[in-house]
């Protein structure tokens, strides 16, 4: 993603990023998929869309996320060769190429989910002993659902849906546009300062180009890592908001 002058607009370098078996595990869940028989053409081919994403916003990628894309090159490459000539019982003895990957994955969720059954142990003992909460009550309304914090995936997730509603106007449209990262952060804050909460979609006006919808995550991304704004779901694959803090 670059500016007129060929600079990058925005060099985005997270605290916190997922890893690549995060963005495998955001896959097998968005697809619903069998953790023990992943469709691995097809994980790998949205695997690359992601990677692809990530590089046109400039999100800082670690080294991991493309030997994770060779990774799973290697096996789809494997699992389309022919079955061995010969015979039988040689080919029983042939390992699934997946199944190293699979192992990793497994291993992986059961330390994320200890460290999320941690986390909410340390919850509870908070809990037990309360002080005056500091969340805007503008973040729970009454009866509402507990909310879901979401991930880097998940946004990106939603940005791909937005995109893929967006014309392709590379032929015919021929004025330069000036975009200014800044100018979005500010109209961000000036709309979550009206609003107690908006959803993602709101954000893109529907004649939006590819670059405004780009330079309007980005700036969403800049005011999530200021804590300015939080977002969330009441459910997943629900409706994604955003609420100031």
């Amino acid at each position: 993603m670059q500016s007129s002058t060929g600079e990058p607009l925005y060099k985005i370098k997270l605290e916190v990023f997922e890893g690549p078996l995060d963005l495998l595990l955001h896959l097998i869940r968005e697809n619903e998929i069998n953790i023990y028989d992943i469709p691995i053409a097809l994980i790998t081919q949205q695997y690359l869309e992601y990677i692809e994403l990530i590089k046109e916003l400039n999100i800082e990628l670690a080294g991991e996320f493309l030997v994770m894309a060779a990774t799973l090159v290697h096996i789809k490459s494997k699992m389309l060769l022919p079955p061995s000539e010969e015979g039988t019982e040689t080919e029983e003895k042939v390992e699934d190429p997946r199944a190293e990957l699979v192992q990793r994955l497994l291993e992986y969720k059961r330390f994320k989910e200890a460290a999320e059954e941690l986390s909410l142990r340390e919850i509870q003992w908070r809990d037990a002993f309360p002080r005056p909460s500091i969340e805007p009550e503008s973040l729970i309304a009454e009866g509402e659902p507990m909310l879901l914090d979401l991930n880097l995936f998940d946004l990106i997730t939603a940005l791909k849906k937005v995109l893929d509603k967006v014309p392709d106007r590379s032929f015919y449209e021929v004025t330069r546009e000036e975009l200014s990262l800044k100018d979005k952060v500010s109209m961000l804050i000036d709309i979550m300062e009206e609003k107690e909460s908006i959803t993602f979609d709101e954000l893109f006006s529907h004649d939006a180009t590819r670059v405004e919808v780009i330079v309007t995550f980005l700036a969403l991304l800049e005011v999530i890592r200021l804590k300015i704004a939080r977002v969330f779901q009441s459910e997943d694959f629900g409706i994604i908001r955003i609420s100031r803090i």
